[in-house]
């Protein structure tokens, strides 16, 4: 996800510098543990018990202080991360020898099937890595059947890709320098931005949107608006602009956004579709939530909450730990609002999407993780029932544009 990833990757512990280094090297292990059912890994009860287990194991292995980080991968809330902290910390202090200047990251994740909780331990030039998993409950299982996430390679390239869209027979991709549009073979500069740019460098992170509305097409990027039309040749004129951007969701609701041209978020100040304007916390993307009193928002916020707000955009609850990239989808199999999140990372690690459901102003995974090879650096909607989303592989630093559809299984 890039630095638009909130930094709490390590919740409810310290993370040592000297950690890092040997974390890279789990990256490719980690890279498949939402599709991946452990053969070598020790069957556990419930979280506790998988805790206890990895800390026995952490105890015969080394002995001494252990410096540990913990994050959570899975659609389990926050507080199962910190239980499993809480688990492991205290059968460490139990043990008569407990591993001594050791580092360790644990992570909780999940696939279609369990829950895993894995350790990374580092001493010295020694590592390991182990594994503990335990059976989702029926209820959880059901909350995940009936839905699955399914993606579809559609370009590849060396540039980053910020936003893909598809007018008639016609791809728009969207890169830092310029827009290219392709029909089978045929591939076609259609603009740079060269003549266009406001002598001011592209801020880090480069954002930008395209948006196809009919024959219309609008492309967004820190301080430039384009607009043109798709028929019968795709034409479009640029000016610098600070417009706001407009953002959709799934169910065809627009919110107007001003982005924060120097940074690669938005500043808070948006129009809702009634003309009404607010003033809410900076944030990186928007859903709109079906609520029995109207249309609602759901913002991923630059401080990593994703905040649930009312009609009158007040905030009224703050959702799961996500990533900072959510799109809205439609799909006939779901009665409420799904969201579609990234999970917390970093630019060095693979990124996986996943489906919930929003009622009661709570929210449900309904899908199983969808993993990419890399980091989701975008993420747009395209349609009312699919996404685009570009990653990064890790590989080859190649940039991927996938669309995404839900599946609805019979």
């Amino acid at each position: 996800m890039l630095a638009r990833n909130h930094p709490n990757d390590f919740r409810g512990g310290t993370t040592p510098c000297g950690i890092l280094a040997f974390v890279k090297a789990w990256h490719a292990a980690l890279a498949a543990l939402s599709l991946f059912s452990p053969q070598a890994s020790t069957a556990a009860d419930d979280l506790r018990s998988a805790a206890r287990e990895l800390a026995r194991k952490t105890s015969a292995w080394s002995r001494g202080p252990v410096a540990a980080a913990y994050r959570n991968l899975s659609s389990l809330p926050d507080s199962e991360i910190t239980a499993v902290r809480r688990e492991f910390e205290a059968a460490l202090a139990g043990s008569a020898e407990a591993a001594t200047g050791a580092e360790v990251r644990i992570t909780l994740s999940e696939n279609a099937s369990e829950f895993l909780l894995v350790e990374e331990i580092r001493k010295g030039d020694e590592a390991q890595v182990w594994m503990a998993s335990w059976k989702r409950s029926q209820r959880t299982l059901a909350s995940v059947s009936g839905i699955t996430l399914d993606k579809k390679l559609v370009w590849e390239q060396d540039e980053p890709i910020l936003d893909v869209a598809f007018a008639g027979d016609r791809m728009l991709v969207l890169a830092p320098s310029q827009i290219t549009v392709h029909n089978g073979r045929a591939e076609r500069a259609v603009l740079k931005w060269g003549p266009f740019a406001p002598g001011r460098p592209w801020s880090r992170d480069l954002r930008g949107r395209l948006r196809v509305n009919g024959d219309r097409v609008q492309a967004f990027l820190p301080w430039l608006v384009c607009n043109g039309s798709a028929t019968p040749a795709l034409v479009l004129q640029c000016a610098p602009s600070e417009a706001p951007w407009v953002l959709e969701s799934g169910n065809h609701a627009i919110l107007l956004a001003n982005f924060a041209a120097d940074r690669n978020y938005f500043d808070g100040r948006v129009v809702a579709q009634n003309g009404s304007s607010r003033s809410v916390a900076p944030f990186y993307s928007a859903v709109a939530v079906d609520e029995p009193g109207g249309t609602t928002w759901l913002l991923a916020l630059v401080d990593g909450r994703a905040q649930l707000f009312d009609a009158a955009w007040v905030p009224v609850a703050t959702l799961a730990s996500w990533g900072s990239d959510l799109v809205g989808i439609s799909a006939q199999c779901a009665a409420a609002s799904l969201v579609l999140a990234t999970r917390p990372g970093d630019a060095n690690e693979p990124d996986a999407l996943q489906a919930f459901s929003i009622v009661n102003r709570a929210a449900a995974p309904v899908s199983s993780p969808l993993t990419f090879s890399g980091p989701v650096t975008a993420l747009w909607p395209s349609g009312a029932t699919a996404a685009v989303a570009v990653a990064r592989d890790l590989a080859t630093g190649r940039y991927g544009a996938y669309v995404v559809t839900v599946v609805c299984s019979p």
